[in-house]
């Protein structure tokens, strides 16, 4: 009698074949999902910080940083002894944006802390949300700059909030949004 050979039939095959296919589709959706739910969390960041911004302003009656009363005792903002009150965050009030906000009790952190690249928010994409003022593109103003994030990520947030183009609306980037993606930086002219 000859020898009976041992395998896989084609049934057995297919169905191991299928099961890959689902767990790599899971596999790219569960990305596709983390990474939406990273885009949404920027863009409540943002909101976050804008009525922030806007409570402390109601409060004030000037733009966290800006503000030219001397709020280092009463905040606990050190080095926060007043802004120029121009309306604009010039380089030197970027800092006490975060610390007067906390200090206010509008986020949370330490109102102490004088170093801007530490009491920076990040995002989630690890870059810091800066406050500052400028002009970029068609836009003069204040904005968030978010350093060191992925072109593509910028883009979608660009095309679901704004306009979409690179370089005009509230949302720009410090470059095009090239293919393969690569990391940018944004101005986004939120407040």
């Amino acid at each position: 009698m000859g020898k009976m050979r041992k395998g896989f039939t084609l049934v057995e095959l297919s169905i191991v074949l299928v099961i890959i296919g689902l767990l790599l589709g899971g596999v790219l959706k569960g990305k596709a999902m983390i990474e939406n739910a990273k885009i949404k969390r920027v863009k409540s960041d943002m909101d976050g910080i804008v009525a922030a911004t806007y409570a402390y302003q109601d409060k004030y009656n000037s733009l966290p940083g800006d503000d030219p009363e001397d709020r280092e005792n009463e905040l606990g903002a050190t080095g926060c002894n007043g802004g120029n009150g121009n309306g604009l965050l010039n380089n030197d009030e970027r800092a006490c944006f975060w610390q007067e906000m906390i200090g206010a009790g509008l986020i949370s952190g330490d109102p102490g802390q004088t170093d801007e690249k530490l009491v920076a928010k990040r995002s989630p994409f690890g870059g810091r949300y800066l406050p500052a003022s400028g002009t970029h593109g068609n836009k003069n103003g204040n904005y968030i700059f978010i350093d060191n994030m992925p072109s593509d990520i910028i883009k979608t947030l660009d095309e679901k909030y704004d306009d979409g183009a690179y370089d005009s609306g509230d949302i720009q980037a410090s470059g095009d949004y090239p293919s393969p993606p690569e990391n940018r930086d944004v101005y986004w002219y939120i407040f």
